[in-house]
Parts: C-alpha cells; structure tokens; sequence
C-alpha cells in the first residue's frame, strides 16, 4: 500500500467520477477489459492530454475502460534524488487533470526501490494482466520499463503475444515551437520543454504546451504582513507548496479556492502574484505571494488555494525606497486588471481562442 502522502492525495481526490487506485486489491473483479496506458505524466500536458484523450474514445467505442498507470513519487527522485527534475505538478494537481481527460480510472503505484526491481515481465503479468485484465497496452516507441529500464516496445510486444493483449504504439505529439503559430518550426510536446519555459518565466509558452495556465498548489499562511502595511494585503502559499514555481518577476493570474465551485463568488479570483524574495527588504527566502486587486476583506489564511500564471509581467526588481516599490506596485495590478480583463478564458487564450479558433487548444 501507498505511504500517507499519495493516500490523502488519493483521498482528496474523491469528487473526481473516475476510479482512483492506490493498489490493485482495489480493482474491482469485474473492471475490464481495459485499455492501460503507462507514465509519468508530469504536468499533463498537451501531448498525454492528446494520447489519453484519443485512448478514451478508442476504449469507449469498444465497449472497454481506459486507465491509466502513473507512479509516485517520480522514479527519477527514488533513483537519483540529487539530479531529479523539478515536478511540474504535485500529485494532487496531477490526479486532478488526469480525471479531466475522461479516463475511466487511474492506479497510482507507489514507486520504491523493492517495486523498481520487478523485471519487465513480473510488471506485465503482475499490474497489466492480472491486475488490470489489459485487452490493449498503449505505449510509445520509447518505452522503457522493468529491472533496469531493460524492457522496450519489442519486450512489450512479445509479452502481449504470451498473454493476450495487443499493443498499440502511439507516436510522439508535436508542436509549433512559438504560441502564436508563426511557423518557427516545431518540438515534441514535453515536461522538458514546460519545465525550461517556466525556468525563464515564460508561463505564456508553457501554457501553450500544458493546454492551460501553469499552476502551483498550497496552503495560505501568515508572512511578514508587509503587503497589508503597504496597502497590497497577499496570500502567502506555504513553503510545500507543489507545483514549479516559475522565474521570479511578477505575473497576472488567478486564484482558486479548493472547494469552491469556480463559478461560485469569490471561488475564482484575479491577482497579481509575486515570486521572489523580496530584495527591497532583504528577504532571503524565495515565496510566492498573490494580491486580489480591490480586495480587503478576504481571509484566506489556513485554506488551500491553486494560483494560476497567465503572464509575467516584469522580472523582480530591488528598488531604492518603499515609496519607489508602491508606485511600481499600482502599476502592477492596473496591468493585471487590464490583462486578465473578460475572464478567466479570455485572459489565456485571448478573444480568437475564446471562441474557439486557437489550433490545439485544450480547454
């Protein structure tokens, strides 16, 4: 069984209408057959959104379930903690935006080292035929799994003719490498490109790969209160906060409270949000903090909230005087007002994609 984190994820993740797995005693002895699908899926972006997507219909059509098999924590962070990629998403995040693709269930394995042992064979029989039932096993060529990563697609292929299901390849997704559609060539959809996006703060090309805005999920605490004496009162977001924080700077974006439907008053709301460390008074430790332009009388404090980047607008700057940053702030958040002016749809995708006439785009 999973250890407590991936359980409460699971757990938090009940209003979801998906069947959520954190071991395959949980299976249902009559699901299947099934269509299964292995990943990481770091971000979901819109290369799994498209795969899982297509997954669903084909599954569907047969009469069968689509699930697919993700593992927590990354096996990178089991096998090489020093060297590990930042995670796009936290679980939760993760869990949550897979069930929007229509999957009909997810099993989350609990990654270790006892599990990564398993050679490419036990994992077949064990997770995808006699746990799962997979009529069909949907991969891409570059599949790697078992002891040592030494199973491959012809591994996969050959253990599907020894127990009855079919594999079927899916071919890498593809791009425009600029959002706006110039031709400047395109890059295969991935949590690489995302993640070298979101290191130099560009959340508008991220959100061009993820099919939405990037997200960092947390619990809002109390800070240094200098945002409320300054006139510009923040929610704070935990220091284990999920989710890659993107390039200090400043960004228009939006705030979800969890738990609140997003069409619900004061459920979904516009900020501007800083990252950094506040240099202006020498602060050392790195935080994300969002201010709700025209608002003071919201208390945030202890709730857990998704804070969305739509757009950076300007790097982070140490300023000469308290006097200095309020001016700079006020310019903040009346760019902030006008970006994300007509809602939440229209601030990302823009008036075109709002009706619908951005290629690609996922909603």
């Amino acid at each position: 069984m999973l250890g407590d984190g991936p359980v409460r994820a699971a757990a938090a993740w009940q209003a979801c209408p998906v069947h959520r797995w954190t071991d395959l005693s949980q299976v249902p002895a009559d699901f299947g057959p099934c269509v299964v699908t292995i990943g990481n899926f770091d971000g979901v972006h819109r290369g799994h959104r498209g795969v899982l997507t297509r997954m669903v219909a084909d599954a569907t059509a047969r009469g069968h379930r689509a699930v697919a098999v993700t593992f927590h924590p990354h096996p990178a962070l089991v096998h090489r903690p020093d060297s590990a990629p930042e995670l796009i998403t936290g679980i939760a995040d993760r869990l949550e935006l897979l069930a929007e693709t229509g999957l009909h269930a997810v099993l989350l394995v609990e990654y270790t080292l006892e599990f990564a042992r398993a050679t490419p064979e036990e994992f077949v029989r064990t997770y995808l035929v006699d746990g799962l039932r997979a009529g069909t096993v949907v991969v891409g060529r570059d599949v790697r799994f078992g002891l040592d990563n030494s199973g491959d697609l012809a591994t996969m292929r050959a253990l599907g003719e020894r127990y009855g299901f079919a594999v079927e390849v899916i071919e890498d997704v593809h791009g425009d490498v600029s959002p706006d559609h110039r031709g400047e060539g395109s890059r295969r959809w991935s949590s690489t490109w995302v993640r070298e996006l979101l290191t130099e703060g560009d959340v508008v090309g991220a959100a061009h790969i993820l099919g939405r805005p990037h997200r960092v999920r947390g619990t809002v605490v109390h800070g240094d209160a200098r945002g409320r004496e300054l006139g510009y009162p923040t929610a704070n977001l935990s220091q284990d906060a999920t989710g890659m924080v993107p390039a200090d700077g400043v960004y228009a974006g939006w705030l979800r409270r969890v738990g609140y439907p997003a069409d619900r008053p004061d459920g979904y709301l516009p900020v501007a949000i800083s990252v950094g460390t506040n240099p202006t008074f020498d602060g050392v430790q790195r935080r994300v903090e969002a201010h709700v332009p025209d608002r003071t009388d919201l208390d945030l404090y202890d709730e857990e909230v998704v804070v969305e980047f739509v757009e950076r607008l300007r790097p982070t700057v140490r300023f000469a005087s308290v006097e200095a940053l309020v001016v700079q702030m006020e310019d903040d958040v009346e760019r902030t007002r006008r970006r994300l002016a007509g809602g939440p749809l229209v601030s990302v995708l823009g008036p075109a994609g709002a009706q619908g006439s951005v290629p690609g785009a996922v909603g």
